[in-house]
């Protein structure tokens, strides 16, 4: 999927839209050479400040996103990164991160 053009993102909008997503984008292996069919993709979210979602809602977001996306799925929020005490994988992470949504191709860590 190292392709971003292959993303559904008419349903991609759909979801972020649904679930009060005021940003999304990628990281990991999925932007990288080293992604591989039975790899996972790693989706970094930001809510609107209004989106109050307990853990069972995390759950269906994901199973939702790898419905969608038909693999599995790595959700993460992007201020769990950014409170990460692991400051080389937080800074790889926002520093590398693709935004999918709203569509642009813009390096996440730059906004």
């Amino acid at each position: 999927m190292n392709d971003l053009n292959t993303l559904p993102m008419a349903e991609i909008t759909k979801f972020c839209q649904r679930w009060k997503i005021r940003e999304a984008a990628l990281f990991g292996s999925v932007l990288r050479a080293d992604f591989k069919p039975d790899s996972d993709i790693d989706i970094l979210v930001t809510f609107d400040d209004d989106a109050d979602w307990s853990l069972l809602d995390h759950m269906r977001m994901q199973q939702e996103l790898q419905a969608i996306l038909q693999r599995d799925i790595d959700l993460v929020t992007k201020r769990a990164v950014e409170n990460s005490r692991n400051w080389l994988r937080r800074q790889e992470i926002l520093s590398t991160a693709s935004i999918i949504f709203p569509e642009c191709k813009a390096a996440y860590g730059t906004r």
